[in-house]
């Protein structure tokens, strides 16, 4: 097992870039050990050659988050060759717009669910037994401000991540008493490769190192829900107590999310 010492280890989905990559620089800069996934290995190893981070500080793992055995595997492989993680972040999602009326975007709701739901299930499974076992650990769900209320166009996205904040207390329900605590997070808007193409306006946008601050912050500090930033959190709550007549209104004639196919 490779344990160069007894720093802490954390396992990040998603870790090629984004997110992902800003919460592996946090972490890696405050000493610990990194567990990275993606489907892009070699991007995760150029971007530790160029952060100079040591051989024995970190590993890749490649997997495919929407294929549940592939995920899971790496969990297997975590566990195998660095141990059992002290936080474990299921971080990797996608967002893409849909068009119910329309048969090929239910394939696109079909993966959207599979990586942003199952593979988020899926990411934590393979530890919650040896977390349970050694008595702490942490599990962090990466939601997202559009949990709060639907938005036109955005349904997979809005509903995966709705999901994700359920499932999320579910689970830390079922880990009460155990030191496994269960925390979820809702980013606000990231200045990503998912939201770069976004055609409506986007208040309060991060960089992904801000966010990767706050969000190691409330990991470290065992929130159980956190809205990154929190004036994203006021502005999603004051949202989420609007009548839906005046919400609707709101909202008509708002650009929406770019469809896979490239169509409005």
């Amino acid at each position: 097992m490779d344990r160069c010492d007894d720093a802490p280890l954390v396992f990040i989905t998603g870790a090629s870039s984004g997110i992902g990559q800003a919460l592996a620089a946090r972490y890696a800069a405050a000493g610990w050990r990194l567990a990275l996934v993606a489907r892009r290995t070699a991007e995760i190893g150029r971007w530790a050659a160029e952060a100079g981070l040591a051989a024995d500080r970190w590993r890749a793992y490649g997997a495919d988050v929407s294929d549940i055995d592939s995920i899971v595997a790496a969990g297997h492989a975590c566990l195998r060759v660095q141990g059992v993680p002290d936080v474990v972040i299921a971080n990797a999602g996608i967002s893409v717009g849909v068009d119910t009326a329309e048969r090929a975007d239910l394939d696109v709701m079909a993966r959207t669910f599979a990586t942003n739901n199952t593979g988020l299930a899926a990411t934590f499974q393979p530890f919650i037994v040896a977390m349970r076992r050694r008595g702490r650990g942490r599990l962090v769900g990466v939601a997202s401000v559009a949990a709060i209320r639907g938005l036109p166009g955005h349904g997979a996205y809005c509903a995966s991540k709705a999901a994700v904040v359920a499932y999320c207390e579910s689970l830390r329900g079922e880990l009460r008493g155990t030191g496994v605590n269960v925390v979820t997070l809702l980013p606000g808007y990231v200045d990503t490769p998912l939201t770069r193409q976004n055609r409506y306006p986007m208040p309060f946008l991060m960089t992904p190192q801000a966010f990767a601050d706050r969000a190691v912050r409330a990991i470290e500090a065992g929130d159980s829900y956190r809205v990154i930033p929190w004036q994203m959190g006021v502005v999603a709550k004051l949202l989420r107590l609007l009548p839906n007549p005046l919400f609707d209104r709101l909202l008509q004639g708002r650009p929406r999310k770019h469809r896979q196919t490239g169509s409005a």
